[in-house]
């Protein structure tokens, strides 16, 4: 009878407990965030977002991450107003939504310091007014083959190489019996404004106002770059590239300098079965101008959790994540402190990372405007003749 009995307040104590389960109710303020990001990119943030709620035991994160069609799909949420109320965004689109008044003024809301680069803060900033937080700037090196220059005998490049230097190079560079080109090149409007700028001219004036592709100094640069492929055959075809990427041809040592930024640093580190290091982009008639993008963290403007998202924002684009972010590889920090680490600055390859930093200093935010996306279409289909 005892044990009956026993057996009965047990299962009613349980009971209880499940009941209470149920009815409990979770009163943290719940704020969706959304970014895009690699599997390795992710890997890094999911833990930092699980510390943030550590810390911030009043906040829940609901994650939102787009891997592919970021911006469509970030486009048709602030179209059925359901926008995030934290949005990683980046400076080639941030005009349009900043245009139509979806993102928040974060110029005064105690974000800003002088901890991040200016032209960080410059590139995310639209009609005076900062618009993003940055996480990472964005700008292009020369990434060279040091085995190949070996095998030639041949100078590294550096802060001296000028157009006309690098030409002779990758003209020596350049074998082809053994199929290997001394130069990169890619029809994507980004890695050609280095050229462009490097002589004065570019895509767009540097207000985003007037399209300045046809001034005489961008079709100095676009002849310049053109020639490359065409004149002097130091770049692969269309049909001599195929399939491969101009990463997959660096690391099959058929290109002995490629073009490029941060990003493919991880894989470089990982895959490369040679010597390498950067330098910076050779100089033209204005000097080595690269353009420089940004991406960082904005608040949507009908968000009802703006002080919960400016906390967010706070934590995620302090010193110390940043400089996990930084210890992967994969971007340079937009924080100066961040940038100028060991986490940054470490032992691994590329010897001469400092190049990233110190680029900075001579580059130029990317003039874009409302309508930039249009511009780079057009751009595309003016300049296809002309490379091939």
């Amino acid at each position: 009878m005892k044990k009956r009995a026993f057996k009965l307040i047990f299962l009613l104590i349980c009971l209880g407990a499940l009941f209470c389960g149920c009815t409990e109710k979770d009163t943290r303020t719940e704020i969706q965030f959304a970014s895009w990001g690699s599997k390795s990119e992710i890997d890094i943030l999911n833990p930092i977002l699980k510390d943030f709620e550590k810390e911030n035991p009043d906040i829940k994160i609901d994650f939102l991450h787009i891997p592919q069609n970021y911006f469509q799909k970030l486009h048709l949420l602030f179209a059925s107003n359901t926008p995030p109320d934290v949005v990683f965004i980046n400076n080639l689109y941030l005009p349009v939504y900043a245009n139509a008044g979806k993102l928040e003024d974060l110029t005064d809301s105690g974000l800003v310091n002088e901890n991040f680069y200016k032209k960080s803060l410059d590139a995310l900033t639209f009609k005076n007014k900062i618009y993003a937080i940055p996480r990472d700037v964005s700008n292009l090196v020369i990434f060279y083959n040091k085995d190949l220059f070996d095998e030639k005998n041949l100078a590294y490049p550096d802060q001296n190489t000028t157009l006309q230097d690098f030409l002779n190079l990758a003209i020596k560079l350049t074998d082809n019996k053994k199929a290997i080109f001394g130069i990169s090149f890619e029809e994507e409007p980004l890695f050609y404004l280095p050229y462009l700028m490097s002589e004065g001219g570019g895509i767009l004036s540097d207000d985003g106002g007037k399209n300045i592709l046809n001034t005489e100094k961008s079709r100095c640069g676009i002849k310049f770059y053109a020639n490359l492929r065409k004149k002097y055959h130091v770049a692969p075809k269309q049909n001599e590239s195929a399939s491969a990427t101009m990463a997959q041809m660096f690391l099959q040592q058929k290109l002995a300098m490629h073009l490029s930024g941060r990003w493919l640093v991880p894989k470089y580190r990982e895959a490369a079965e040679f010597d390498w290091d950067i330098a910076p982009f050779p100089k033209g008639t204005n000097g080595s101008i690269v353009s420089l993008d940004a991406s960082g963290w904005a608040i949507s403007k009908d968000s009802k959790h703006k002080n919960e998202a400016r906390r967010l924002i706070k934590y995620l684009s302090s010193k110390e994540n940043l400089e996990k972010f930084a210890q992967s590889g994969l971007i340079v920090p937009a924080r100066k402190d961040a940038a100028n680490s060991k986490y940054f600055l470490d032992n691994q390859k590329p010897r001469n990372a400092k190049i990233f930093l110190d680029i900075i200093e001579t580059s130029k935010p990317t003039p874009v405007n409302v309508n930039y996306n249009e511009v780079l279409d057009t751009t595309k289909q003016i300049l296809e003749p002309e490379f091939n």
